[in-house]
């Protein structure tokens, strides 16, 4: 069985977060390879941006990476505490932890903040959040990425992206790294999206 470490910082994104999870989770309930989602964040609960509470499966400290097979980064709210967790030296290590070891890493929206403050952008083609005047993609440039103006980038085994509205197509993009293309494409039809990608075409690199 496959395991994903779904990232779970305060002030996390409901939505991006739950993508990640309902997809990954459709394969084994439909009779295909299973993927366990493990929650895991730097306390035992967090509480997501508008309000919910989630308590994660584990702390970061308690996660072991040969048990893992990939990394998912859900965006969140500054004004909820996001970057306050997901700029941490405990998740940067984790990321890079990830990057070192080639193992798929997919983040939505600012997701890719934390992706670039670990380092692992560095000098290369990435994206974010482009509303709000685009400060977010400024600060991506900031931290050393090269932004690049598409709703979902692909640079080898890393994926980032615009906005809630690209969620599940990046956790299609997740599952197809840990179980297939094939299986990837059947679950999104059993899920009921509409032809073969179901979303905006992303620009892939590396």
């Amino acid at each position: 069985m496959k395991r994903a470490l779904l990232l779970m910082c305060e002030g996390v994104e409901v939505y991006e977060a739950a993508a990640f999870y309902d997809v990954l989770g459709w394969s084994g309930a439909e009779g295909f390879e299973p993927v366990e989602v493990v929650t895991a964040g730097l306390t035992d609960e967090v509480r997501c941006a508008f309000g919910l509470r989630v308590r994660c499966d584990m702390r970061l400290d308690q996660a072991r990476l040969r048990d893992l097979d990939a990394l998912a980064v859900p965006g969140g709210f500054a004004e909820h505490g996001f970057y306050e967790q997901a700029y941490s030296a405990e998740v940067s290590d984790l990321i890079r932890d990830f990057a070192r070891q080639g193992k798929p890493i997919a983040s939505i929206c600012v997701g890719a903040l934390p992706l670039a403050k670990s380092g692992v952008l560095t000098n290369r083609p990435a994206t974010t959040y482009s509303l709000s005047g685009g400060h977010r993609r400024r600060q991506l440039a900031e931290l050393g990425a090269r932004v690049v103006d598409a709703p979902i980038v692909i640079d080898g085994r890393i994926v980032t992206s615009t906005g809630p509205g690209t969620a599940v197509d990046v956790a299609f993009w997740l599952l197809a790294e840990l179980v297939g293309s094939d299986t990837a494409a059947a679950i999104r039809h059993l899920m009921g999206f509409s032809g073969s990608s179901g979303g905006p075409h992303p620009s892939t690199e590396g």
